[in-house]
């Protein structure tokens, strides 16, 4: 197996850490809250072993990267710039994206913004959101739904909630798993079943040593900057709107989550609702048994159904 290589590339003043192994065509993964590239380890093994270039990131925020305080740094616009100055770093003309959560949202956003570098997306647990009108969040503030999760998130003391990793970091591994009861699992609307409560412990499902690493980190780092994706959010919505309003992505694309996701409350996906947005769409899964962490709890199932699409999608890239 190819060695992972670390570096840390200057990205237009921030810096982020990037780590790549393989040879082949460009795939560049990004990851959500909370977690890091290491999130992404299976996925790239199984992506270098069947020849591509697997190339992961900390987000800015993250991990070994650069964590500007400032929540204005951290809108699609910011994050995406972070997407094209790797490729440019390595050289890679155009590049499949693979998102995770937030990761998802940024790959999503690449293409939209720049399809002339992303060929195609594989989109895990968030969907695309085309942009046009009220944005997602002021029609839930309109409906009165102040409990969302989201809005917690943005909070200034959303960061202090989080700051004992050793605890938050398996609780919400857990209570967004599949391996949560249903009854008592996450639910992104309902403030009493939040991601902190009291958790037997992190799903057996997920590696150890994936836990152990995040709580590693983000007792050093902190929750302030990743947080500041969801501060940004608003910021973006009142530009993205108006100025990508309507825009599909036509490049071929990708959606998988886990079918005991409480994301999937939240915008309901179906693969005829998407298709409207994302005529390139190839697939849509939902995978049995599976909570918010596809690439964690069932990796094999995963990295079989990734592969498959980076190696039906390569004549697209040049």
């Amino acid at each position: 197996m190819a060695t992972l290589n670390h570096q840390l590339i200057d990205a237009d003043g921030i810096r982020l850490h990037v780590v790549d192994q393989g040879s082949g065509p460009a795939v560049l993964f990004c990851h959500g809250y909370p977690s890091t590239w290491f999130g992404w380890r299976g996925a790239m093994h199984a992506a270098a072993a069947a020849g591509f270039h697997a190339i992961a990131l900390d987000m800015r925020g993250y991990g070994e990267s650069d964590a500007p305080a400032e929540s204005h740094l951290y809108t699609a616009f910011h994050t995406v710039g972070d997407v094209i100055a790797v490729l440019d770093h390595f050289k890679v003309d155009r590049a499949i994206l693979v998102g995770h959560d937030f990761g998802a949202s940024v790959t999503w956003n690449a293409a939209m913004m720049r399809p002339d570098r992303i060929a195609a997306v594989f989109g895990v647990s968030v969907p695309y959101l085309q942009p046009g009108g009220m944005s997602f969040l002021d029609r839930l503030r309109q409906a009165g739904a102040d409990g969302f999760y989201m809005f917690a998130q943005m909070r200034p003391e959303a960061a202090a909630l989080w700051a004992d990793a050793a605890r938050t970091i398996p609780a919400s591994l857990y209570w967004l798993s599949g391996e949560a009861p249903a009854d008592t699992r996450w639910d992104p609307f309902d403030p009493a079943r939040h991601m902190l409560r009291p958790a037997p412990g992190a799903p057996t499902t997920i590696d150890p040593a994936y836990v152990s690493e995040m709580v590693r980190v983000f007792s050093r780092s902190g929750f302030h900057a990743p947080l500041n994706y969801y501060r940004a959010t608003d910021a973006f919505f009142a530009i993205a709107n108006r100025a990508f309003a309507g825009r599909v992505i036509e490049q071929p694309s990708f959606f998988l989550t886990g079918a005991c996701d409480g994301l999937n409350a939240v915008r309901k996906p179906s693969e005829e609702e998407m298709r409207k947005s994302l005529p390139g769409l190839q697939g849509f899964l939902e995978m049995k048994n599976v909570g918010h962490w596809p690439q964690l709890e069932a990796p094999e199932a995963f990295n079989q159904v990734l592969v498959h699409f980076l190696s039906a999608v390569t004549h697209q890239i040049d």
